[in-house]
């Protein structure tokens, strides 16, 4: 019998010390056992987390080490039925950030203080800045954001104004109501690279594979698609939301006008007090809308010597990134299945127990950044992999294949892997999708995988292709 489990059933982190800082969410329960099915997704779910809450942020000091006056936090009924959706609908695009995953929804405003880009280490700098917000009367900082694929470029990662937390998506009844269909745009759509292109960059690196150089590199594509008028982010982001609400569904600002947005099926790394959660992803086919071959493919996916040893490949690098951070850590020896709307993914959920260095445990983005970027999407040896990447993709990263998430001053915090996602501006989105690229792979096979991987932001923006 084919083993699956739903995307919701990770167990994802949460604000530390939740009882103890008022309008925090609630301690999530126990991760569901290896080998649930789906039909028992329904009984998994988690109870309700946390209340709707709005945290307004103090007045900024005069100057530093003033302590500005507090303002008090409004609380909302921790049962309400919509308190999630209502933050779904209430993003406006602009300068807020929305993030939800399977056990938290979350939708912050303004910016208090940008995370800086200098010399240090991102982790540093994001401690130091959460520190210095703590100390001006902050009594709750956290970090939202984006970091990009290349660690050596700036990150869009800001402390905002405003904070609302709700329980998950997937909990709230109104999420199954469905959003509104897009509107006809009229979208031009240009490939980057034309697919044939992409196909010869394919079989450029498995002839380099076959010959020994590295054992496997991420190759993705791009569609650049330009509306006639000015594009409606919140009305994509309740699209992708409703379309997935057991995923994790962002949108946030990526600088000079643009706004990065998706629903990524993939957490890195989470971290709640001790304890470390990673869930990578690698080895994938299309969804089929009959029931008899979606069964069939994700049992060939199950079986696939090619999938297998792709994904195997991300799990021994996880493994290793992150066994030097923990007191002990889990890997189960066989992946199971996870399922988004469009696609099938092999996944192994790891867990692990975090050791003290020096009197404290890493941080949620220091492990990220430990991990970042996995084989999935990058490859292996990563040096090598980042430079056929750089040979063979005629287009900057940015944002895509990053991380994106939140981080609070305590080290707890959530970052996924930013996938199935677009960059916006004005009347212009650039969608991107990759495929892992292994001796095996053929041209048209990753030329596929990476259109069916482009569905789920197409059917948010009403593309048939």
């Amino acid at each position: 019998m084919t083993t699956t489990h739903e995307v919701a059933e990770r167990p994802i982190s949460g604000p530390s010390e939740p009882d103890a800082t008022p309008g925090r969410p609630a301690p999530h329960p126990a991760a569901p056992r290896a080998g649930h099915t789906a039909q028992h997704a329904a009984s998994a779910e988690p109870a309700a987390e946390a209340a709707r809450t709005t945290r307004v942020r103090p007045a900024r000091g005069s100057g530093r080490g003033t302590a500005p006056a507090q303002r008090p936090v409004r609380t909302v009924d921790t049962d309400a039925v919509g308190s999630a959706t209502a933050l779904l609908d209430a993003y406006p695009a602009g300068d807020a950030r929305f993030f939800a995953s399977p056990t938290r929804t979350l939708l912050t405003h303004g910016v208090r203080a940008e995370v800086p880009h200098d010399a240090r280490p991102l982790p540093e700098r994001v401690a130091a800045t959460l520190a210095e917000q703590a100390g001006a009367g902050d009594q709750a900082p956290l970090v939202v954001g984006a970091v990009p694929f290349d660690h050596t470029a700036p990150a869009a990662l800001a402390v905002p104004d405003a904070v609302q937390w709700a329980p998950p998506l997937a909990q709230d009844p109104l999420i199954a109501l469905p959003a509104a269909a897009p509107e006809a745009a009229g979208w031009s759509v240009r490939p980057v690279p034309e697919p044939a292109a992409y196909g010869a960059a394919v079989a450029a690196a498995v002839a380099r594979m076959r010959r020994g150089e590295f054992s496997k590199v991420v190759l993705a594509r791009t569609l650049e698609l330009t509306s006639p008028d000015d594009l409606d982010l919140p009305a994509m982001v309740q699209r992708l939301a409703r379309r997935d609400p057991r995923g994790y569904t962002f949108a946030v600002p990526a600088g000079a006008g643009r706004t990065l947005l998706g629903a990524s099926p993939e957490l890195l790394v989470s971290r709640r007090g001790g304890q470390l959660v990673a869930n990578p992803l690698a080895g994938s086919t299309p969804r089929s809308a009959d029931l008899a071959e979606d069964v069939r493919r994700a049992a060939a996916l199950l079986e696939s010597e090619k999938d297998l040893h792709e994904h195997a490949v991300v799990v021994d690098a996880v493994r290793a990134a992150l066994a030097p951070y923990c007191a002990s850590l889990h890997v189960p020896e066989r992946p199971t299945l996870v399922r988004t709307a469009a696609m099938w993914h092999l996944s192994t959920t790891v867990t692990g127990e975090l050791a003290e260095r020096d009197g404290r445990a890493a941080s949620a983005l220091e492990l990220a950044c430990t991990l970042h970027p996995t084989p999935a999407v990058c490859g292996t040896p990563t040096d090598l992999a980042r430079e056929v990447i750089g040979d063979l993709e005629p287009f900057d990263r940015g944002l895509y294949t990053g991380m994106v998430g939140w981080e609070d001053a305590s080290g707890d915090g959530e970052w996924v892997v930013t996938i199935r996602c677009a960059e916006a501006e004005r009347r212009t989105l650039r969608l991107y999708a990759g495929a892992g690229v292994v001796a095996a792979s053929t041209p048209e096979a990753e030329t596929a995988e990476t259109g069916a991987k482009f569905q789920t932001f197409l059917h948010a923006v009403g593309v048939d292709q």
